[in-house]
């Protein structure tokens, strides 16, 4: 749908809703199911996108909506004696930015995440479970695998600009104070992801009765400091039967603004995905201990019989950069820039 000019941020003036208005969000959705297909659009290196291409596509997204369905049940135990009392239903949601200038680049696949709904199978009704789970950005392509070692050439060494992902975060930020997210999310999203390789994570006594055992990072991973440009937070926790720990990124209380079925089906989908895409550290042999590093080279794990495409994914993260640079960047880097300098990172 298009969107109405967006809300002004409190403390802003008028000089900056003027600056808001060249550019507007508009919302489309697609099913998640074993029929979905790529649009053109997606960025091809999301989880669902890999996970819809070749001979075994739809083999691949019925196990992996079953996967979730399982975890789902199994976590959701109680009054489910039979686990199957509850079923996900995904919906990919994908922000489209509208320049108001005219042109061939008007319009920009911003970003991609997900939101999911509940079914009680028992009695008919529908819970709104929490969007986000999975994020996807062509622009987040950009800064990693285009500005990041772009400036890495150029000093000769391992540097992050000073504003690195200072224009992602302050777009995302908008795009959660837009009337189109308003309008059809109460909630702010909650983004899961997997932890990090190149960092050691160490249990803190805490425990959530759904989230399960917290674990605290020993230093920010560049990620970490990425989202909190972005106006989110990180926690780290193991639910009961898992291997690792997910990474939760959150406005707001993680643990206080969502039910206990938000939560459980966000680490159903999420750790779904993971055990496809990170066996080793997802579907390990052994849980992760009090002290725990990350790693991609373990050999005592168990792959899921589901078809990941995880050399291609590393691989076209070049690619989509670089189409985000020529169709995004460059053609709109005044407009950017100017909106940018404006907007303050504490609109949020």
């Amino acid at each position: 749908m298009d969107t109405p000019p967006p809300t002004r941020p409190r403390g802003l003036g008028f000089d900056w809703l003027l600056m808001a208005n060249d550019f507007t969000f508009h919302i489309t959705t697609t099913r998640f199911d074993e029929d979905y297909s790529p649009s053109a659009s997606s960025r091809i290196t999301t989880n669902f996108a890999n996970l819809a291409r070749g001979e075994r596509r739809r083999d691949n997204l019925r196990r992996a909506l079953a996967m979730i369905d399982a975890r789902l049940n199994d976590l959701a135990r109680a009054d489910n004696p039979t686990a199957d009392r509850y079923t996900a239903e995904l919906d990919i949601v994908s922000a489209q930015l509208r320049f108001a200038d005219a042109g061939d680049d008007r319009e920009f696949p911003l970003l991609e995440v997900l939101d999911i709904n509940i079914v009680d199978r028992r009695t008919g009704e529908r819970h709104h479970g929490i969007v986000g789970n999975n994020f996807s950005s062509y622009l987040r392509d950009y800064d990693f695998s285009i500005l990041l070692p772009s400036a890495q050439r150029t000093a000769g060494e391992f540097v992050v600009p000073e504003d690195f992902g200072d224009l992602h975060g302050k777009l995302f930020q908008h795009f959660l104070e837009s009337d189109a997210y308003r309008e059809r999310f109460p909630q702010s999203p909650v983004v899961c992801i997997s932890v990090s390789t190149s960092r050691t994570y160490r249990r803190n006594g805490n425990r959530h009765p759904v989230l399960g055992v917290e674990y605290e990072q020993d230093s920010f991973s560049l990620t970490d400091e990425y989202f909190a440009k972005m106006g989110l937070q990180v926690r780290y926790f193991m639910p009961r039967g898992s291997a690792a720990p997910l990474a939760f990124y959150f406005r707001g209380d993680l643990c206080g603004d969502y039910t206990d079925l938000q939560l459980i089906a966000t680490i159903s989908t999420m750790e779904t995905f993971q055990k496809i895409y990170r066996p080793e550290i997802y579907n390990a042999a052994s849980p992760a201990g009090d002290v725990y590093r990350p790693s991609l080279e373990r050999d005592d794990f168990s792959r899921t019989d589901i078809t990941y495409d995880r050399v291609e994914r590393s691989q076209l993260a070049a690619t989509q950069g670089k189409y985000a640079e020529e169709h995004f960047v460059a053609p709109h880097r005044q407009v950017l820039n100017r909106w940018a300098a404006r907007y303050p990172a504490t609109a949020r």
